[in-house]
């Protein structure tokens, strides 16, 4: 009875960017993946990524274009002028704020919502939200006129426990274009732990494809939680069979922008030394069968700056049911231990 009255719920997830082979039965259903449905909507979602894409070019220089279109990602060093960038970091170190944390492993990630609160806090934030080269790029390459949800971000890590982060292991955030950017605000070397990509996995080539088909066959069953989450893992030495180089590695100065297409292999290169990395971090994840580009009311202001808090009040009533990794933990600097 239970599974009778789920069913229709399932089946509507089909039409969205619901991704667990584990949760949902007809997405991680071994005869359906051998019938073609997620190899059918892995095509389908990028195909209309694409097509949208074509239509949101506008204020996004084409060298920015042409990087995104071959690696899936795009990197600019010195984005805000000097200045601007020193008003902004100075603003977020000196104060305090809400935190909420998630521990994976050896890792702690520490998050601000930029929110009401932060704008009144620290106005300085504004230069790098409302740059039209960052809009633009926000646009293009998450395939939607959507506003990201931001965040001030800290990832600390302690390379002294033994207990990998799984966000080290390379990976696909879900089967569907997507967006993630991350602006340091501090330098980030490789010891500290930095973002690293495989360039142009963001394509959906036959290769991957039939790589996508394959997994699907398993991975609900797989004793990869993550993986069976809808974040599929990547072996390194699957990549040369799928015609893709291995992962670049990006230690990187202060002031500068990484936004990529996280459908694309990536991760976060394991840190050697206890360290903390410092972002603002943009993500945007829209109903991925959606023809327009728009029309998207949690966009809306008024409404987009609120989603965060909502977001997280929400799951934390309904936590029991839905799940909350990310608890309250006090206010913070964002450097604190």
């Amino acid at each position: 009875m239970p599974s009778i009255l789920a069913a229709p719920w399932w089946v509507a997830q089909l039409a969205t960017g619901a991704k667990s082979f584990r949760d949902n039965p007809l997405i991680g259903s071994r005869r359906l993946n051998e019938w073609g449905l997620h190899s059918g909507r892995v095509q389908l979602s990028h195909r209309l990524a694409w097509a949208r894409r074509a239509r949101l070019t506008a204020g996004l220089p084409p060298a920015d274009r042409e990087a995104f279109d071959r690696d899936g990602f795009v990197i600019v060093r010195d984005f805000l002028p000097p200045a601007a960038f020193a008003a902004l970091r100075e603003a977020v170190l000196a104060h305090r704020f809400d935190t909420r944390e998630m521990r994976q492993g050896n890792t702690i990630t520490r998050r601000i919502a930029i929110g009401p609160d932060f704008f009144r806090t620290v106005p300085q934030v504004r230069a790098l939200l409302q740059d039209e080269r960052f809009r633009a790029l926000c646009r293009y390459v998450g395939s939607f006129r959507s506003e990201p949800l931001h965040y001030i971000q800290t990832i600390l890590t302690n390379s002294d426990i033994p207990d990998p982060d799984p966000q080290t292991a390379l990976h696909a955030d879900t089967f569907h274009p997507t967006l993630k950017t991350w602006f340091f605000l501090n330098d980030v070397e490789q010891a500290d732990g930095p973002f690293s990509y495989v360039p142009g996995s963001h394509r959906m080539t036959p290769a991957r494809l039939a790589w996508e088909q394959a997994r699907s066959l398993s991975a609900g069953t797989s004793g990869d939680f993550l993986s069976a989450r809808g974040s599929l893992r990547v072996d390194p030495h699957e990549l040369d069979a799928l015609g893709l180089p291995q992962a670049r590695h990006f230690p990187v100065p202060a002031n500068t922008l990484v936004v990529a297409d996280t459908c694309g292999f990536h991760a976060r290169v394991a840190a050697t030394r206890p360290s903390r990395r410092l972002e603002l971090w943009s993500f945007s994840r829209r109903n991925p069968f959606l023809p327009w580009t728009g029309a998207d009311l949690l966009s809306v202001p008024g409404i987009a700056e609120r989603r965060i808090d909502m977001m997280w009040r929400i799951r934390d009533r309904f936590q029991k049911w839905a799940g909350q990794p990310w608890q309250p933990s006090g206010k913070k600097l964002v450097l604190d231990d």
